[in-house]
């Protein structure tokens, strides 16, 4: 018996758009509790004691997606050194994101950090050779007017801690930039595996210089960031077997729903009008270049011209 709304893609995952959008909705949500997690460890404790016990699940879980995918060979690889390098972005951008929700409203990181799809489009002309014509580039402009407006007085601030917002949108792009270059020959657990397992060798040293054993409340959250981790990198996994990258990737400003809960159940704080706006304008943006990236992706894709479609601006 057929699923209904199921259809089988060229590449053989399945195509369940209900289930996928359900299924990211979750991952949004756990990924945004682990951040909640992360702003209320980051107030007495050091960045690599809370990255050690927050990738501490993350190993483990890989193991598990290699053993259902084909074995352990799958987290075998031959570019270690691009694994490092990868692994050298996370830890700059998780720290540049830490420090940025330490002295920020979480609310406001979140949106800050929206502009990591504006960075991507604009490094991969150069990293990625691909090419971006004027109506993107239009949408990148626009979307860095709304960085600004988040950015000003009135917004998070133009302070340190909103650049490092900012730098950890800059070396996400970065991360990104690197891990698509290396699913050309490594897979997906083995890009989970090599990237925690070195977070965790390198956070485990780092926190031995600054250990502070937790109790009470804390011991409970360092749990929740482990867990809440782990099961947003499980979800993810499953929200793209099931929905294309078109359909899921939007729903990822949702963040700023959850950060806004969050933050004002947690730390009564609310983001001010200014960094609303500003998030809508970096969100609208960066949709229209998901759009745009999509739209042409699918016309080179087709062998047949598509009526009524007009000239592709990439």
């Amino acid at each position: 018996m057929s699923t209904p709304g199921k259809t089988v893609g060229h590449d053989g995952l399945a195509n369940v758009p209900l289930r996928g959008v359900l299924l990211m909705v979750a991952t949004v949500a756990a990924f945004s509790a682990q951040d909640a997690s992360l702003k209320w460890l980051s107030a007495g404790f050091s960045f690599w004691q809370i990255m050690f016990f927050g990738r501490s699940l993350a190993v483990p879980l890989a193991l598990a997606l290699s053993v259902r995918s084909g074995g352990l060979r799958q987290i075998k690889t031959r570019r270690p050194w691009a694994h490092a390098l990868r692994a050298a972005l996370m830890i700059v951008t998780m720290l540049c994101f830490v420090y940025a929700l330490k002295h920020l409203p979480i609310a406001d990181t979140i949106a800050i950090g929206f502009a990591a799809p504006l960075f991507m489009t604009t490094l991969s002309v150069f990293f990625l050779k691909e090419k971006v014509g004027p109506r993107r580039w239009a949408a990148v402009l626009i979307g860095f007017g709304g960085v600004t407006v988040i950015l000003q007085p009135s917004g998070a601030g133009f302070g340190w801690a909103a650049l490092s917002a900012l730098g950890s949108a800059l070396t996400y792009a970065l991360l990104f930039i690197a891990s698509r270059k290396l699913t050309a020959t490594e897979s997906g657990p083995c890009l989970i595996f090599w990237n925690s397992f070195a977070m965790l060798v390198c956070a485990g040293i780092g926190m031995m210089w600054d250990f502070r054993l937790p109790d009470g409340v804390d011991i409970w959250v360092f749990v929740a960031t482990a867990v809440f981790g782990a099961l947003g990198q499980l979800l993810m996994t499953e929200a793209f077997r099931y929905g294309e990258v078109s359909l899921l990737a939007p729903i990822e400003y949702s963040a700023l729903i959850w950060a806004t809960l969050f933050g004002w159940l947690i730390w009564n704080e609310l983001p001010s009008v200014t960094v609303v706006v500003g998030a809508a304008i970096i969100i609208a943006s960066s949709a229209y270049i998901l759009h745009r990236e999509t739209r042409v992706k699918k016309v080179k894709a087709s062998s047949l011209p598509v009526a009524g479609a007009g000239p592709i601006d990439t």
